[in-house]
């Protein structure tokens, strides 16, 4: 049976305000994320459909708070929460220190990551 930890996830990067470690396996993708700072993804989804993640994620939040805004309100999930986010969500906010564990579909994943890859790379290059 295949796993992973944190320590041996050969994914994901140091992107300054958030550290992610992930791997793939069986058609899932699961994510080990550390928040160093308030992150809003608001402008890091945009270009998805409705600028909205259209991955579902589960999750548990290992430290701190997160908080993801649906179409109707927003939803905060605290350490020892575990939550499911279903498609059309936007990563609101992530209290600095904040760290979660996701496992998502692996293709809807790959999408998505492509999209905010894009986007943060366009967001640093304007700060530039």
């Amino acid at each position: 049976m295949p796993k992973v930890s944190r320590e041996t996830a050969t994914l994901g990067g140091d992107f300054g305000p958030v550290l992610d470690r992930a791997e793939e396996f069986d058609g899932y993708h699961v994510n080990f994320t550390l928040f160093r700072e308030n992150v809003d993804g608001t402008p890091l989804v945009k270009g998805l459909p409705n600028d909205m993640c259209q991955c579902p994620h589960w999750g548990y939040v290992v430290t701190g708070k997160v908080t993801f805004r649906f179409p109707d309100h927003d939803e905060v999930y605290e350490a020892g929460d575990a939550f499911y986010t279903p498609p059309g969500h936007i990563p609101l906010a992530h209290e600095p220190g904040s760290e979660c564990v996701m496992f998502s579909p692996a293709d809807e994943m790959r999408v998505t990551e492509a999209q905010i890859l894009k986007n943060f790379r366009a967001m640093q290059t304007a700060e530039a």
